[in-house]
């Protein structure tokens, strides 16, 4: 069991209620009603933009809860659905939708990513609809993100927003964020060094999918990753599904990384669904042996990844399993400062994941009721 403290050992919990009433270690007491190798919180997502054929920028609630199931079978209870460049007009309507599912609680809120995004890092976001972030933008995107309930997290529906610092008006946007309290990640970026420690003084916590779609590292020119991986301020995500990064590389920046790094999926809507052709935002997208590119550049665009498959992609890379699934679970529950879920703790929602020797899914539990059992 992986206990509140990041250790894993033998260990028992009791459900009450839908929460974790009791907790302890070695032989449970009493009859056990399920013994599993392996038992994990509920994982927490904060980079998602859909799957099971689905997007979470589609117009019905149904397409998107699709997305959420698909992902739930795998073990992600808390999902912050992420959103690709658009027209302001079109997110703020997309955020809009997507408020009423956060305000019922399905999702754990809205990550913008974009469009305040450098055009040279631009990856599988439309170049065309990419801009500078202004102060009007920002506080109509927030505000169509209200809702009267505050929910767990507490403020609105737009819980973290990702953009690249060195744009014009970049670092007051950083500012005005993060006063709004929205968590601000960097990516999408050709900031140096120097931008990014600005950026992170202004109030920036997160690094968007460390190494990609980032000004890479030089000997004489470091960029932004050595400053990311530095900084105990800062936690940085990585997508372990050995494309995207290079597993060797994975382990280094785990083990480099001072303030700690989430796992994250970055599915698209070909995740749990298979090969074949699919929309990432507008653009067409060529999903091919597992992996996703858009059709016209060939850039990565997103991925196929479940949370149990990249936890399996950190264990293979030399990562010890207890500090892999805190990177799926209490890591981004705390970017999300969220007290309810990521840890198996008394008093937290009893989001549960059973896992076999292989770190595949036996069984999931969402506050405590069984969503999957093998």
């Amino acid at each position: 069991m992986l206990h509140a403290d990041g250790r894993l050992s033998a260990g028992w919990l009791r459900v009450a209620d839908g929460r974790i009433a009791d907790t302890g270690s070695g032989v449970p007491p009493g009859t056990p009603d399920l013994t599993v190798p392996v038992l994990s919180p509920g994982f927490v997502d904060l980079h998602c933009h859909g799957g099971g054929s689905a997007s979470y920028d589609a117009v019905t609630p149904e397409e998107v809860r699709t997305a959420i199931d698909a992902h739930r079978r795998e073990g992600t209870l808390t999902t912050l659905v992420s959103l690709v460049s658009a027209e302001i007009d079109s997110l703020a309507e997309q955020v809009e939708r997507l408020t009423e599912l956060y305000a019922v609680g399905d999702v754990a809120g809205i990550h913008l990513e974009g469009p305040w995004l450098s055009p040279g890092h631009c990856g599988a976001h439309d170049p065309t609809v990419l801009t500078v972030p202004t102060p009007e933008d920002i506080d109509r995107l927030l505000a169509a993100g209200r809702v009267s309930d505050a929910g767990p997290s507490g403020g609105g529906a737009v819980r973290m927003v990702t953009l690249a610092p060195e744009l014009p008006g970049g670092l007051d946007a950083v500012r005005r964020l993060a006063d709004a309290g929205v968590v601000v990640a960097l990516g999408h970026t050709d900031a140096d060094e120097h931008d990014i420690a600005r950026a992170v003084d202004a109030g920036a916590s997160v690094a968007t999918h460390l190494f990609n779609a980032m000004r890479p590292i030089r000997h004489r020119a470091p960029g932004p990753v050595p400053a990311l991986l530095a900084d105990e301020r800062v936690v940085v995500e990585l997508i372990a599904d050995g494309q995207h990064v290079h597993p060797d590389v994975l382990a280094m920046a785990a083990r480099s990384s001072r303030g700690g790094f989430a796992l994250v999926t970055d599915a698209m809507a070909a995740a749990g669904s298979g090969d074949g052709d699919y929309l990432l935002g507008g653009l067409p997208v060529e999903v091919r042996d597992g992996t996703a590119r858009v059709a016209s550049t060939g850039s990565i665009a997103g991925s196929t990844l479940t949370m149990p498959a990249a936890v399996r992609t950190m264990v293979r890379a030399g990562i010890p399993l207890a500090d892999a699934l805190v990177a799926a679970t209490a890591v981004p529950a705390d970017v999300l400062r969220r007290r309810d879920v990521g840890r198996l703790e008394t008093g937290r929602r009893a989001d549960l994941v059973a896992l076999d020797d292989d770190l595949t899914v036996l069984a999931v539990l969402r506050a405590g009721a069984v969503a999957l059992r093998d």
